[in-house]
């Protein structure tokens, strides 16, 4: 079944990076939980989040636990992956009313409700906050090597360029807590994320190491881009996003509808849940008779019904 799953995603393109392939098979032969963090740094989530949250999704299909963590804390702070700081940190009432919007788009594509392996809702805020400045840096940050944080891609681009604040540094030091935390709370053993992930999500195999002596996996998803090389996700109006207020779903469906024939073989393998036969099957429609647009109306048709249910998808259709 571990098995499956990883060439599963591997056959869809999925696997960027992950810790040792053999052992990770093994850990998967059984039931683990696994999470995935999401930070509100707007009112919605995008069809970007939407690569690594449907990978979350069929991890839970071959029956694992997902965590999807929204991040109460690290919201506030902000990742270190801009070119510079000058996003404004938002304020913690704001970032607290964008986290209750984002769990409600959760909840439309993980199964919170399965007994054996439904979902667990995490923030990063219920951990966090109790903990003092003092208490932090004696407990989680004397096991940090500064040398090593800063040969972390994220944070050398940065010195390389704008420079970075020590806020955006601690960045890796918050999201490798959580890890540990999900590890001691709720025995997650594995951590899925973007690939720009990669050295944030290894600081904390590193951590669960150093303070429990425990071991733990690591699997990143490549960032998407479009075959002429600009970024994925984005339109001339800005984000497609997956709150209807912000981006209605007849534009959503019309998104997935005219995307480029040589974008759409990653599009399927990446975003539909169909299996490998049916996906070939539209791959092959699309050579056969690319004027139908059978792949893209149906990979359409999926999403709008995933994120705004199915009434609405045949209605924009």
């Amino acid at each position: 079944m571990s098995n499956q799953l990883l060439e599963d995603l591997e056959w869809r393109g999925l696997i960027a990076q992950s810790t040792d392939r053999k052992e990770l098979e093994q850990t998967l032969s059984k039931q683990i939980s696994l999470y995935v963090g999401f930070d509100p740094t707007a009112p919605s989530l995008h069809v970007g989040n939407l690569v690594v949250l449907l990978v979350l999704r069929r991890f839970q299909l071959a029956g694992h636990r997902p965590i999807p963590l929204v991040g109460g804390a690290t919201g506030l702070v902000g990742d270190p992956s801009g070119k510079s700081e000058e996003r404004s940190l938002n304020d913690e009432k704001v970032v607290s009313e964008w986290v209750l919007r984002i769990k409600k788009q959760l909840e439309k594509i993980i199964d919170f409700s399965d007994k054996k392996s439904g979902a667990i809702m995490a923030n990063n805020l219920d951990w966090t906050r109790p903990v003092s400045a003092l208490e932090f840096l004696r407990d989680i940050g004397k096991h940090f090597s500064v040398n090593q944080m800063l040969a972390k891609d994220s944070v050398a681009n940065r010195l390389a360029t704008a420079g970075i604040s020590y806020t955006e540094f601690s960045y890796q030091v918050l999201q490798s807590y959580d890890f540990l935390e999900l590890y001691r709370r709720n025995n997650c053993t594995l951590q899925v994320g973007g690939s720009d992930q990669w050295g944030n999500i290894v600081a904390g195999l590193d951590l669960i190491r150093k303070v429990e002596g425990g071991s733990a996996h690591a699997l990143t998803v490549p960032l998407l881009a479009k075959s002429d090389g600009s970024k994925f996700g984005k339109t001339a109006s800005g984000a497609v996003w997956l709150d209807p207020q912000m981006t209605s779903a007849y534009d959503f469906f019309q998104y997935w509808l005219n995307s480029d024939d040589a974008d759409m073989p990653k599009l399927l393998k990446v975003f539909s849940l169909k299996d490998r036969t049916e996906i070939e099957r539209l791959i092959e429609t699309l050579k056969v008779n690319p004027g139908a647009r059978e792949a893209h109306r149906e990979l359409a048709r999926e999403l709008t019904s995933l994120i705004h249910g199915e009434q609405i998808a045949k209605k924009v259709e």
